[in-house]
């Protein structure tokens, strides 16, 4: 059973930062890509940043020079490292495997991230 738990997510005042957890089981995380989505009330889900198998990483515009996301394969583990937060990154984040062998993908349940003064 594939499982993706977010963690970190929270209230945020404007310039503030978070830290987002993704810890994935039940799959070899190691050949996965790993994307973090967005989605915010009444909003599409949008791609917020991905990390290939090998850590080349892309970032939507909205949070270039922001946000990072790392990994670390022995831990089964991505992050994503928010900074100098806005009130238009409030939103339900998603984390979400892509296996690369399979093409199969699996979401998280998603962590809440409010920026409010």
């Amino acid at each position: 059973q594939v499982q993706l738990v977010e963690s970190g997510g929270g209230l945020v005042q404007p310039g503030g930062s978070l830290r987002l957890s993704c810890t994935a089981s039940g799959i070899i995380f190691s050949d996965s890509v790993m994307v973090w989505y967005r989605q915010a009330p009444g909003k599409q889900r949008v791609m917020v940043a991905h990390i290939t198998r090998l850590g080349t990483t892309a970032y939507a515009d909205s949070v270039k020079g922001r946000f990072t996301i790392s990994r670390d394969n022995a831990k089964n583990t991505v992050w994503l490292q928010m900074n100098s937060l806005k009130p238009e990154d409030t939103a339900v984040y998603y984390c979400n495997a892509v296996d690369v062998g399979s093409g199969r993908y699996y979401w998280g349940q998603g962590t809440q991230v409010t920026v409010s003064s």
